[in-house]
Formats: structure tokens, sequence, C-alpha cells
């Protein structure tokens, strides 16, 4: 079969290897899309090179079919259609409260092991989640963000009729849109970068660039001065912390979506003044996997518009170098069977 290996120095490679038996606790799925996000782009610059084992295959973004089952492995068939949640927790202590998607020792699949981006992928059950016969597997590829998306809307509580401000339009910012969309609050949209302001439009949403307008005073007259009830920060950059203060009402919530890697300063004076909540979101649990599910499966909202390219496995290394020379797009997904 063919499996792909992220060698270094921006550098995979396609080789071919044995189909390996699952274990006892495993299956192995025939692997139909894998997405393309922004984790593996990191790793592709040699950003986290620390943190995996070179030659490794990476990947997580994915959906397939079950193709062979271990032993062990109950309530589960061959031919079914499923995604993996890619979250190993089994080292999880009960100083993690629980929450094993944030405990202390969690790995995560196709990064800390190796991941989808090969023919056959062979996983622990525990991870997977069933999809429907009529389910698209080039959408299901999209559950795994789509459950981020779903995660951070279940934790800011937000509800109908309410205003949600989400900075940054990239993949993830659409996805967080859509499903605040879905709850049935207002949506707008903050990006900077002209064309997926576009794209933004082009999928429905009130989207504008906080360079051109006082985004301050749109969101105030979009709301008759209440201003946000929530706000999204996806962006990760200084503008958008400075901002996300502004945008917000008075007892808004705001939820950290992007990952600051580096301490960053944030307006705590309007925290206390208008008694802001700041939240923290990370992954995804298993209820947000089933949301993200049910969403895919019904087909509502403008999923296929949010995939911009399929490519062969074969072509990783022009797929990464791609993704580089036209950072504007969205979601690639790669057909792993090709």
């Amino acid at each position: 079969m063919k499996a792909t290996q992220y060698q270094g120095n921006q550098t995979f490679s396609v080789i071919e290897k044995e189909i390996e038996a699952p274990k006892n606790d495993e299956v192995r799925i025939k692997v139909a899309y894998v997405g393309v996000c922004g984790t593996d782009v990191h790793i592709y610059h040699g950003m986290m090179d620390k943190r995996v084992q070179i030659p490794v295959t990476i990947g997580h973004e994915m959906s397939g079919v079950i193709d062979a089952i271990g032993s062990d492995v109950t309530n589960f068939s061959i031919g079914e259609k499923v995604v993996v949640r890619p979250l190993d927790d089994r080292k999880a202590k009960p100083s993690d409260k629980g929450f094993n998607h944030v405990c202390e020792e969690l790995k995560f699949i196709g990064i800390d092991s190796p991941g989808a981006m090969q023919q056959y992928w062979n996983v622990p059950a525990f991870t997977l989640h069933k999809l429907k016969v009529t389910t698209d597997l080039k959408l299901a590829a999209l559950i795994e963000p789509l459950s981020v998306a779903a995660h951070d809307v279940r934790l800011s509580e937000l509800k109908k009729g309410e205003t949600a401000v989400v900075l940054g339009g990239g993949p993830i910012g659409l996805l967080v849109a859509m499903v605040a969309k879905e709850v049935g609050a207002q949506v707008i949209i903050s990006e900077v970068n002209p064309k997926r302001i576009q794209k933004a439009k082009d999928l429905g949403f009130d989207a504008v660039s906080p360079i051109d307008i006082d985004l301050v005073q749109y969101v105030s007259d979009k709301t008759e001065g209440r201003k946000a009830d929530v706000v999204f920060e996806v962006a990760g950059v200084q503008p958008a912390l400075d901002m996300m203060c502004e945008i917000a009402g008075i007892r808004g919530r705001i939820v950290m979506v992007a990952i600051h890697g580096e301490k960053k300063p944030v307006d705590l004076f309007k925290f206390f003044w208008k008694e802001l909540k700041l939240i923290g979101a990370r992954v995804y649990e298993k209820e947000d996997y089933e949301k993200a599910i049910d969403l895919i499966t019904t087909n509502e909202l403008p999923f296929t518009d949010m995939i911009t390219d399929v490519q062969p496995l074969s072509n990783i290394q022009q797929v990464f170098e791609n993704i580089d020379n036209n950072p504007d797009g969205l979601k690639v997904l790669m057909d792993c069977q090709l």
C-alpha cells in the first residue's frame, strides 16, 4: 500500500509498505479522504520537529471504511463508514477531573503517533464514530474540524437571537460561523484577506474588513448598541486580541479558539468594566463529534463549498507547496486511494 512520510526539511515522500493486521483492540480503516489542516502545515514547515517522530505519517481530518477488525473489537462491522476522533486519552488520571479530551498526558493521533495520510490505517477502536450509509465521505473529512467549531460554540453557550462575531475567516472561522448560524445567531465575520471576505459573503455571511471599516461601530450599529454577545477569536494575532475586548458587549463571552504560543497583552480593564468572560476551548468531546456528524449528514449548510481542491495521495509534496503558494484557499482534501 501507499503511505506518505514527512521527512523533515519541508519534504514528504510516498513509500510502499505492507498492509498490517489490526491489533486485538484496533480496526483497520481503508482511508477515503484526508483534509490538510493548519497543524499539518506547521509540521511541514518544521515547527513541530521536536514533537513528531521523523519520518512520520501525519493527518487526522479523515473519513473511511472499516476494512478489518481486531479480535477484541465489538459493535463494529467490516464495510461501515467511520471517522476517527484522534485523541488517545488512555493515560488520563483522576487529576484530569474527567475532562479526558484535555488530559495532561493526551496524545494526538496523527501527530504523536502515525496518522491517516496512507491507504490503510490501524487505530484503536475506541476512537471511531460511525457514519450513516448515505454520508458523503468527502464531506465526512470535514467532521474533525467541524467538531472543533461545534465545541467552541457549545462552550460559548450561544443562543438563538444573540450576535456572534468571528474574528478570522479561515477554515475554522467559517465553520464556527456555520455552527453559530445553525444555532440561530446573527453572525458577523471579521477578516482582512479580500478573497476570504468574498468567500464568506458567497457562503451567505455578513463579512467585513476591520481595515476598511470601524468594526466596533459596525457591530454596534448591527446590534442597536448592544455589541457582540459572543466573540470567537480565531485569527491568533494581536489586533484580534485588542479588538475582541472592544466589540464584546456587557457580560459578553469571548472564546479563545486560536492558539497563542507566546504570552500576549490583553486589556483586562475591559473584562472588569463590562464583566466579560474569557473561555478557553481546545479540540472536542464525543458530543461535539456527534453534533458535527449530524450536521454533515443532514448537509443543510454550505459544506461542499469549503472544499477547494482534491488531490491524490501521491501528490502530497505538491499539495503542501500549493498551500504555501495559495494561502487564500480553504480545505484541501487528499484522495488516499489514488
